[in-house]
């Protein structure tokens, strides 16, 4: 380390929902003593993401946890129920073969649809008001050195104050001595390939085109998953009379679709939304993100932590890929909280050893389990067609073994971290 190195205990880099959650969490935790810094270009970025989320009890758990979610609570609309549907683009009728309308507990929704915007700025904000200290930076370089590592900030590297005004493509600034580096700087971690941690995983030549739809009649809260041979068709409530839609397409169609003039896209639209909800409009902006499955060979490096897309990138049949994300957060930061309390490394190979054991069988889980639903459902056989419907049937008709499934959406099976309990570090 050289002379004039600033001195801190973790630096995140990224700045995105896992990353905020996490900085929160560990203030909130370990108060003031310990140097939180969140270092990423984008802090500086006024434009919201138009997308939504599905935000599962534990991950609202959490937030609530934290104090970020009584402040997105008015924007969030509870998923009621849900209703699950198998068939053909052109079929008359959609048969409901899957319905879930209960509770994870007593007047707690399995899930809630939250708009990004809201939910970054949500967490943005309490950063601030914790006085964590915020970057406009990239981690530019690290290199471990004895018992921490060193780390070039990108863009000067200069703290924020109030809404971040740091100027873009500054030199490197000077350099910080961290004892852990966390990536969260999603699917393109370049700190996850500057650490040497490979992915392994595949592109599905699927896309899913995200848009919000406008509709003439409520909702009332239900959640509809329609299986396309081409792949699932998503209508998620948003407050108002409003949906997110993912529509899963080839990557080749969803160009095309999204490409498509106004009038001959919402033809597509609602040949596949239907008219239950009467009339629709697209109301936001269209985009199409490729979908492929893609897991970190380790979730640790020396002195480096992955959560996040850094970490894991799945499909999003089941909605699950900011709440695996959560899930990161809440056993990374219980696992460093317990250390610092007790006088230990936070970056150390034992310490990161059990976060990596905590999270890292249960994300290949669910990134084994998104991946066979996708290929199970996303093709045009008719014998697996029957299989699947019959089994959806048989769930459908069991309770108990629907009641597991809800828990397990839910986040709220096997081992918990505290945070997603609802419980304070």
């Amino acid at each position: 380390m050289t002379q004039g190195t600033e001195r801190i205990d973790i630096l995140i880099g990224g700045g995105g929902m896992a990353g905020l959650s996490l900085a929160v969490a560990l203030r909130q935790a370990l108060g003031p003593a310990a140097a939180i810094t969140v270092a990423d270009p984008a802090l500086e970025r006024s434009a919201g993401d138009a997308r939504a989320s599905a935000i599962v009890a534990a991950g609202r758990r959490l937030l609530e946890t934290i104090g970020v979610w009584q402040a997105i609570a008015a924007q969030a609309q509870p998923i009621r129920d849900m209703v699950v549907t198998d068939s053909r683009l052109e079929d008359a009728v959609r048969p409901v073969f899957l319905t879930f309308d209960e509770d994870v507990e007593e007047g707690e929704p399995f899930a809630h649809m939250v708009e990004n915007g809201p939910l970054n700025a949500a967490l943005l904000a309490k950063a601030r008001a914790l006085s964590i200290d915020l970057r406009v930076a990239a981690v530019a370089d690290f290199s471990v050195a004895d018992d921490r590592i060193a780390i070039e900030l990108s863009d000067g590297g200069a703290p924020t104050r109030g809404a971040p005004t740091v100027g873009r493509g500054g030199p490197r600034g000077r350099p910080l001595s961290a004892r852990l580096l966390v990536a969260a700087d999603g699917a393109r971690s370049r700190i996850r390939e500057r650490a040497g941690i490979a992915t392994h995983g595949w592109s599905y030549g699927q896309s899913a085109i995200v848009t919000t739809v406008a509709h003439e009649r409520d909702h009332a809260g239900r959640a509809e998953e329609h299986f396309l041979p081409s792949g699932p068709f998503a209508i998620l409530p948003l407050c108002g009379r409003r949906s997110s839609i993912v529509w899963t397409e080839t990557s080749a169609e969803a160009e095309r679709v999204v490409a498509l003039p106004d009038d001959a896209f919402h033809a597509e639209l609602e040949r596949r939304f239907g008219l239950h909800l009467g009339d629709i409009s697209a109301v936001g902006p269209r985009q199409a993100y490729p979908l492929g499955l893609s897991v970190a060979r380790s979730f640790v490096g020396k002195r480096v932590a992955l959560i996040g897309d850094a970490a894991h990138l799945i499909h999003p049949i089941a909605g699950q890929g900011l709440n695996i994300g959560l899930k990161d957060v809440a056993a990374l930061a219980e696992t460093i909280v317990d250390a610092m309390r007790l006088g230990l490394d936070p970056g150390a190979a034992d310490t990161l050893d059990r976060y990596q054991q905590w999270r890292r069988f249960d994300t290949m889980t669910m990134a084994v389990a998104t991946d066979g639903l996708n290929r199970l459902f996303s093709n045009r056989s008719d014998v697996l067609r029957a299989l699947r419907d019959l089994g959806l049937g048989i769930v459908d008709r069991l309770p108990g073994l629907k009641q597991m499934f809800i828990r397990e959406a839910a986040g709220l099976a096997g081992e918990v971290p505290k945070l997603l309990r609802g419980e304070a570090l």
